[in-house]
Formats: structure tokens, C-alpha cells, sequence
């Protein structure tokens, strides 16, 4: 697609209490009678923007936006208890039932591509489709890619930023050294890991770092 449709307001917006402590951000927008599609975002935890729902005809669809557990407008933000891979997928049958939904279509990018197909695997006869892009498995091989050998040869610039926060004594696992940065009681220690880097990009997405299986 190289033209977004036009930009629209959501028509309804609502929060929906899930398992202790957390309550989801759901909005529709578009046509209420219209295919239903559910926009299953990034991360884990990146939320949804406003955006996304200018992907699809709004006279054609209902576009569900959903931000996950922990993730953008959804409470508490970056909470990890009880943020699990399948936790998420009950989520999205809780929405699903909330809004009297049948079947619909869930549109995927990176994680969101890996929700979208656990959860199509999960409940095959609730999904009429799956448009995926950006796929992101979340094997271990993608993981190891991502965050420890394979992206720095493409993006030498930014991986300069993403070490920089780690010593070299903790570089061997990189995933587990921002773990520890990110869930940690120093406040500042967290905001430094998190904030941008010289090259102008986060030295790590902002994700909340969920379990994924």
C-alpha cells in the first residue's frame, strides 16, 4: 500500500478488566456493520498508534485496535505480572466476546505476527484471516539474531547505541543484561537503558519483556 487511507477518529472506546492488575485499551473505528479486523501491534509492549487505523477502508471494515498487556494505553503500563504469550491470546477471546464478534481478521506486524498466529492456531474458527507483515517468529534463532549476532552487521550505527548501555563483561547475553537493566529498582538506571541513543534511536525497543512461552 503506498497511500494510507484518510485519517478517521475511533467511534467507540472501551476498558476491559482482565486478570489482576491488568485492563486492556480496546477502540473500534470505522464501520460498525462492517468485516471486523483486529490490529495485533509489535513489541511486545509497543501499544497501538493512531495510524494503524488507516490501513483499511472504513466504510468496509471494523477496525479493532487493541493495545496488549502492559503495552500503551492498556494498565498498568509495562507490568509484567502475569504477562505471559497465552495470557495475551485470552485476551483477545475476551475482546472478541466483549464486542460480539464472530469471526475476524487479524492483521500482524513483527511480534504481533507471532500473537497472531499462536492465536489462530489456539482458535482456528474464530479467524475468517490473517494478514501478516514484518514477521517476527520469536524463535530463539530470530531472538539471537535480533539482539546478539546478525543485526549489527546491518545496523552497525544503532548496535553501537545498544551496547553502549551494557559492559563488556555482560555482552555475551545481551537479552538478559537489558532484562536486568529494565526491571531494575534504580529508576534512572531503567530511563538510561530505555532513552535514545547519539544515533537518534532507542538503544532497545520499547517493550515490555514478556515470557513468551
Amino acid at each position: 500500500m503506498l497511500t494510507l487511507y484518510p485519517e478517521l477518529k475511533p467511534n467507540a472506546q472501551h476498558r476491559i478488566a482482565v486478570d489482576p492488575p491488568h485492563e486492556l485499551y480496546v477502540e473500534e473505528s470505522g464501520n460498525p456493520d462492517g468485516i471486523p479486523v483486529l490490529v495485533v501491534h509489535g513489541g511486545p509492549g509497543g501499544g497501538c498508534e493512531d495510524s494503524y487505523r488507516r490501513f483499511f477502508d472504513a466504510e468496509r471494515y471494523r477496525i479493532i485496535l487493541m493495545d496488549q498487556r502492559g503495552a500503551g494505553r492498556s494498565q498498568p503500563l509495562a507490568e509484567l505480572e502475569g504477562n505471559t504469550t497465552q495470557a495475551l491470546v485470552a485476551d483477545m477471546e475476551v475482546v472478541r466476546h466483549f464486542l460480539g464478534i464472530d469471526r475476524w481478521i487479524l492483521f500482524g506486524g513483527s511480534w504481533g505476527s507471532t500473537l497472531s498466529l499462536v492465536y489462530a492456531q489456539t482458535h482456528l474458527q474464530c479467524v475468517s484471516g490473517l494478514v501478516l507483515r514484518g514477521i517476527f517468529l520469536c524463535r530463539p534463532q530470530d531472538i539471537q539474531w535480533f539482539y546478539q549476532s546478525g543485526a549489527n552487521r546491518v545496523f552497525p550505527d544503532y548496535w553501537e547505541d545498544f551496547l553502549a548501555q551494557i559492559p563488556e563483561g555482560q555482552r555475551g547475553d545481551l537479552v538478559s543484561a537489558y532484562y536486568q537493566k529494565l526491571t531494575s529498582t534504580n529508576e534512572l538506571e531503567q530511563i538510561q537503558a530505555a532513552k535514545p541513543g547519539p544515533s537518534g534511536k532507542a538503544a532497545v525497543r520499547r517493550c515490555t519483556p514478556i515470557r513468551v512461552w
